[in-house]
C-alpha cells in the first residue's frame, strides 16, 4: 500500500512542478510586455519632448515676427507720411 500513495505523491508533485513552470512562463511573458511597455512610453516620452521643443521655437520665432511686424504696423499708422511718394 506504501508503494501506492507513493505513486499518488510522485503525479502530485509532477503536476504542482507542471503548474509552477507555467506560472513561470506566465510571470516571464508578464515582465517581458510589461518592460516592452515601459520602453515604448520612455522612447515616446522622449520623441514626444524632443517635437514639443522644436514647435516651442518655432512658435517663439512666430511670436517674435509677429510683434516686429505689430510694430512697422503701430508705425505707419503713426506715420503714414512715411509710405507716401
Amino acid at each position: 500500500m506504501a508503494r501506492a500513495g507513493g505513486i499518488t505523491n510522485a503525479v502530485n508533485v509532477g503536476i504542482a512542478v507542471q503548474a509552477d513552470w507555467e506560472n513561470r512562463e506566465f510571470i516571464s511573458h508578464i515582465s517581458l510586455n510589461v518592460r516592452q511597455l515601459f520602453d515604448f512610453l520612455v522612447q515616446f516620452e522622449a520623441t514626444t519632448k524632443s517635437k514639443l521643443a522644436s514647435l516651442n521655437e518655432k512658435l517663439d520665432t512666430l511670436e517674435r515676427r509677429l510683434e516686429m511686424l505689430e510694430v512697422q504696423v503701430g508705425t505707419a499708422t503713426a506715420n503714414p507720411n512715411l509710405f507716401k511718394t
